[in-house]
């Protein structure tokens, strides 16, 4: 061993009780001194000298090895070199160089470190300290001058800097305090650090200035985590409310948080929002991204206690963000508390990472970046580009059914644009449109709105071109239609939109915060949708056959869904060996319209997702709810209803379509049943607390 780094630190303190145990930015000023140690590439190893049990504890937690400091020398008039000299005379040999760090300098630079060691192993000097250039005059209490002549007043400039002593480290030739037992000797030189590392904690005024500089002096580090917990108004908001005259409150987000909670998600990280409101609002946005949220609480600190221990999470490898003082109570209980800048003093002086990004304005993405950036390559969510059948990313191909099953309860979600479907996410709802718009701008746009105000995450089209899709046979038939007498061509062609109505309808969803997408109907219509970049593609039941169209979906590398009416198992077999599994969800159906209740076969949910190891959705045409919702029940992990304005409107799928306070009713009644399936873990809730103590017997 060459270096070595000691590192004082007495549980006794005048100044400020436990010092060494006090959190500056999320972590106790012992580990912080270990920390920059660690890190430092010339220091060869950490020692910590305590008498104290929990700095003892502390200290290994950071990494550095611990020697008990006898009673002797840990008397307040005991010096740090003779902790220094007790910890060597416990070495087989003396190092060349050994640092005296002191904890009390929270904000260490290894950089600073390894410049000061270099120094003495080069031989330019035997001991080198950290100082901090200043051009301070300096007076006695008697009024003389001390380092200037009162009567001249150089300007700054003018003046050669002198250098205060930080008290941070101490580098020394480990034979020279041998000899000398002190901490200066032979050839000094002074490692310059900037003023901003140069506070020292002495009393608690410093211990409150100290942890509201580290948000601001820290380097940012990965934050390394397995859970991320948010508050909601301020830190996905800007904590402002917009209300409108009919009372209704809306809020402004970062698009950017939601591409950001679904690479989290992706790659393994558990998300949860916490909100003392009980606000549709924080419901809403919840929803969209996809993450479970827990509105209307109290007390934040006993509830998030309780959710750590039933997710089964350490609580060390959670991050809370937070930006008000009802956030100080779950920070206090996590290993990385977080603030958002303008976030209360109190909060922020709590914090162990302050984020650089207002909340609403890309805060809850910089947290996602940090945290990613800390998991395992293989963990992180992948992005590729869209491209060509020569370009694309391949897709995985299912083994062959001989092989084991993976259930599709346990199977991996698919990201589609910023939201995660599959087991353990929000039941994606789909509102399909489909061709029940007759071909008219205005009726897609109102449909666009009851899927939005029911609470659907996306809406589907159909899109084909007519003289690919209907046949030979059927074109010139005469159709009696609403526009007139036409033949059948003609009618496909009339209900059929183009690249303008589709960049409508497009901004108009962006506008009600809903994706989109369409079922292609052949190679071309695939083509015009990839120039429209939706977000997935469906494949209709009518094109489970169809291998060049499936070819042609596979290519693109977007997440595809996979509609399963009017197939037998072998023919599903093929579609899945050509669109793969990585990205693909399959939602079981039956192409009757209206679907009677006993051709709905719902098992086959669970007869999909044992066989293919994918998510698996319901795609029902029914008249009501029921079966649907007995879909959810099962597992499903979307569901897709056709949607009218009116079902006595003209048109083919009306009559099988849900109407607008149907549709609510659905979306409604489906996150009943999600909040009521729970999570399988039984235990006594807090409703029952008070009749398990009134009728309770127990005998033995």
């Amino acid at each position: 061993m060459r270096v070595l780094a000691v590192v004082p630190a007495r549980g006794g303190s005048v100044g400020v009780p436990l010092k060494n145990l006090a959190h500056v930015g999320g972590t106790p000023l012992v580990a912080r001194a270990v920390r920059a140690c660690l890190r430092a590439e010339l220091v060869d190893e950490v020692i910590v000298s305590t008498d104290h049990d929990g700095i003892a504890e502390a200290a290994r937690d950071a990494g550095a090895r611990v020697v008990e400091r006898p009673a002797e020398l840990s008397d307040p008039t005991a010096s740090s070199e003779s902790a220094v000299l007790h910890v060597l005379d416990q070495l087989d040999a003396d190092p060349e160089v050994v640092i005296l760090v002191q904890c009390t300098s929270p904000f260490i630079d290894p950089t600073d470190l390894d410049a000061a060691v270099a120094k003495v192993l080069d031989g330019r000097a035997d001991v080198v300290f950290s100082g901090v250039a200043t051009h301070e005059f300096l007076w006695s209490v008697t009024g003389a001058g001390i380092n200037h002549d009162p009567a001249v007043r150089p300007r700054r400039q003018e003046r050669e800097p002198e250098y205060r002593e930080t008290g941070a480290f101490y580098v020394m030739r480990t034979a020279g305090l041998r000899e000398r037992g002190h901490r200066f000797f032979g050839t000094i030189a002074v490692q310059e650090v900037p003023a901003a590392h140069a506070i020292e904690v002495d009393e608690p005024r410093d211990l409150e200035i100290v942890r509201a500089l580290a948000p601001f002096t820290d380097e940012p580090e990965p934050i390394d985590v397995d859970a991320v917990i948010t508050d909601f108004d301020g830190v996905h908001t800007d904590d402002r409310a917009y209300i409108d005259q009919h009372g209704r409150e809306m809020v402004a987000v970062s698009r950017s948080d939601g591409l950001g909670i679904a690479m989290l998600r992706r790659s393994g990280v558990k998300v949860l929002i916490m909100s003392t409101e009980h606000n549709p609002v924080v419901s809403a946005r919840a929803r969209k991204l996809g993450v479970p949220v827990l509105q209307g609480l109290t007390d934040k600190r006993t509830v998030l206690r309780d959710w750590l221990e039933i997710e089964g999470l350490d609580p060390a490898r959670v991050a809370y963000v937070g930006n008000d003082i009802n956030d100080l109570g779950p920070m206090s209980e996590v290993g990385w508390p977080v603030a958002v800048p303008e976030a209360h003093p109190r909060v922020r002086a709590a914090a162990r990472v302050l984020l650089t990004r207002p909340g609403g304005a890309g805060a809850v993405r910089e947290l996602c970046d940090r945290v990613l950036a800390a998991r395992p390559v293989e963990a992180r969510p992948r992005t590729a580009d869209r491209g060509t059948a020569a370009s694309a990313p391949s897709r995985a191909v299912r083994p062959p059914l001989t092989a084991v099953p993976r259930s599709g309860a346990s199977a991996p979600p698919v990201a589609v644009g910023d939201l995660l479907v599959g087991a353990g996410h929000p039941v994606y709802v789909i509102g399909e449109i489909g061709i029940n718009h007759n071909g008219d701008l205005d009726i897609a746009r109102r449909l666009i709105d009851v899927a939005a105000e029911a609470g659907c995450q996306a809406v589907k089209f159909q899109k084909r071109t007519p003289e690919i899709c209907v046949p030979e046979e059927q074109r010139g038939q005469i159709r009696q239609t609403p526009w007139g007498e036409m033949t059948y061509l003609e009618y496909k062609k009339r209900t059929e939109f183009g690249r303008e109505e589709y960049t409508r309808i497009a901004e108009h969803c962006a506008e009600r915060g809903l994706q989109w997408f369409a079922s292609p109907w052949d190679v071309p219509s695939v083509r015009f949708l990839e120039e429209m970049d939706v977000v997935a593609h469906k494949v209709p039941s009518a094109a489970v056959t169809d291998l060049e169209l499936l070819r042609e979906l596979a290519s693109t590398g977007k997440p595809i869904i996979l509609s399963t009416g009017m197939s037998t198992l072998e023919e599903i077999d093929r579609a899945v060996e050509i669109l793969g599994t990585d990205k693909l969800i399959i939602m079981h159906a039956t192409s009757t319209y209206p679907l009677p209740p006993e051709e709905a076969n719902l098992r086959t949910i669970l007869t999909l997702q044992e066989r293919y190891g994918v998510p698996v959705g319901y795609s029902g045409h029914e008249r009501g709810l029921q079966i649907s919702l007995a879909a959810v029940t099962l597992g499903a992990v979307a569901v897709e209803r056709h949607i009218t304005l009116d079902r006595t409107m003209w048109g083919s799928d009306h009559a099988a379509s849900l109407e607008p306070s149907g549709l609510k009713h659905l979306v409604r009644d489906i996150r009943i049943i999600e909040t009521a399936l729970g999570d399988g873990v039984k235990r006594v809730f807090p409703g029952e607390e008070a009749p398990k103590a009134r009728l309770r017997r127990v005998t033995v």
